[in-house]
């Protein structure tokens, strides 16, 4: 059960606090997309273990590519690393829920958790428009933990599409 403080919100989660520190470093590589002018989503695969496996950030301005999400990014870097497509026992952590096509990638891979802070309420594949990854048609359904640092993940959004005059995420 999460402890309360009536001025500051939650004290303790089980649930999210592990997630913290990983998610702290997805947004340190979402602010490396905003010098190409790419969204600031941040992304890091763990490996069953906890250790950082791949890092990624997107890249689709940068690179010209439609595909260059972060979740795409590192998954592809952690499958690299470990030298297999199958991501068993691996977390994604990321910044901004994962779109249809991440989504899909995640379940492909078969990463065994996908761990996002801001919910994308006009793309999101993980929960809040869709939800492909625990679709029970699929032969693999990630755990999904939802909300982690969500402010701190939802701000960059904002600040980002706000300068751009495009939308107020």
């Amino acid at each position: 059960m999460t402890e309360r403080d009536p001025a500051n919100g939650p004290e303790t989660d089980p649930v999210r606090d592990p997630w913290r520190a990983p998610m702290r470093l997805a947004l340190e590589e979402a602010a490396r997309a905003t010098p190409a002018g790419d969204v600031p989503v941040g992304a890091v695969v763990l490996s069953p273990d906890g250790t950082v496996l791949s890092v990624g950030h997107n890249e689709r301005e940068l690179t010209g590519d439609p595909t260059a999400h972060a979740e795409i990014l590192a998954i592809r870097r952690a499958a690299a690393k470990v030298g297999a497509w199958r991501l068993t026992g691996c977390t994604l952590v990321v910044t901004l829920e994962p779109c249809t096509m991440c989504a899909g990638a995640l379940v492909q891979s078969r990463v065994a958790r996908v761990v996002y802070g801001a919910l994308d309420e006009k793309a999101g594949a993980a929960g809040s428009l869709w939800d492909v990854v625990r679709d029970r048609r699929l032969n693999h359904r990630p755990e999904v933990i939802q909300g982690v640092l969500a402010e701190e993940c939802s701000e960059p959004l904002r600040a980002f599409f706000r300068d751009r005059r495009i939308i107020d995420f």
